[in-house]
């Protein structure tokens, strides 16, 4: 029989202006615009046990967006004036998509910086996307980074999640990240029962062993992402939580952030409130930025157990 203890009050998440309880729901503004962010499309190489995401081979809920259409938001940075200091684009795989290296190159030519989430398996040691990599740091030494998914410093933990033999094929293309002088980051998992000490101390050990310049201390260089289940119970947060909990708004990832995505069968691209909510329409914004300088109301479980409690971000 399933355990309900902990399953999510149905009751929760329902009125974007008001709790279960019928207290004010806090809200977020962009305030600080630091990071636009590209989903280049959900087609993955691999299919992980636990995506947010829903990536696989056969899943394009997300088609791929192009170069044109990364311009096009480029250009509307410039007309808004977000003060945007970096690009970033996560998946799916981006390095799935054809022109992955082309929007890379567009947004670095605009004097961005360049973060690209990859799991370094098949789709980026492919050579011509190697070729396009090393082109790119070439051409704009330091500022591009990419962060490699290890949802384990061990072997056997990563392959839980991705497959086996996972492991060592992300290892082998960072292992030509190195080579190749590409700054890398680490995005991992706090599912495994450690400590964050432990965990870090885990990846500091992997990285030493492979001669990997990431600083596993480093939040921002080794990232560890709370687990998302939006079926577990979380509090919703009230406007009387920033004080209560000392966390102002403005830390929060859609003060700084927003996604584009473009779906299965729609004309244009869309703008969301957030990378962690792709499917849910009432975080999409609108087509434009303009649209979507608007303020979001924290009506999600993963706005409470990832954002204001669990205190991650994805940008680095």
């Amino acid at each position: 029989m399933k355990d309900n203890t902990h399953a999510l009050d149905p009751a929760k998440f329902r009125d974007p202006v008001r709790t279960a309880k019928g207290e004010p729901r806090a809200s977020v503004a962009l305030n600080t615009p630091q990071t636009l962010w590209f989903n280049t499309g959900t087609l993955c190489n691999i299919e992980c046990a636990n995506c947010y995401i829903l990536s696989s081979p056969k899943n394009d809920a997300l088609v791929y967006i192009t170069q044109a259409e990364v311009i096009d938001y480029l250009d509307q940075l410039q007309t808004r004036q977000w003060g945007v200091r970096e690009i970033a684009f996560t998946g799916g795989e981006p390095y799935m998509n054809p022109e992955m290296n082309a929007m890379t190159r567009a947004a670095l030519e605009r004097g961005y910086d360049v973060l690209v989430l990859t799991n370094a398996m098949r789709p980026m040691m492919r050579k011509s996307v190697r070729d396009g990599l090393a082109a790119l740091h070439a051409d704009f030494p330091g500022k591009l980074t990419l962060r490699i998914s290890v949802d384990h410093h061990s072997q056997e933990m990563h392959d839980v999640e991705r497959g086996k033999g996972a492991f060592a094929k992300t290892i082998t293309g960072m292992e030509w990240l190195r080579d190749a002088g590409v700054a890398m980051a680490v995005a991992g998992r706090t599912i495994w029962g450690e400590t964050e000490e432990q965990s870090r101390a885990g990846y500091a050990a992997l990285f030493a062993r492979h001669g990997f310049a990431i600083d596993a201390m480093n939040p921002a260089q080794t990232v560890l992402f709370p687990e998302m289940d939006d079926s577990v119970d979380v509090p919703e947060i009230t406007t009387a939580c920033w004080n209560i909990l000392n966390i102002s708004p403005d830390a929060m990832m859609c003060a700084s952030s927003r996604m584009v995505v473009k779906r299965k069968g729609a004309d244009r691209p869309a703008v969301l409130a957030c990378t962690l909510l792709p499917y849910a329409p009432e975080f999409e914004l609108g087509e434009t930025l303009e649209q979507a300088e608007r303020d979001v109301s924290l009506n999600h479980p993963h706005c409470a157990k990832f954002c204001v409690l669990g205190g991650a971000s994805c940008s680095g």
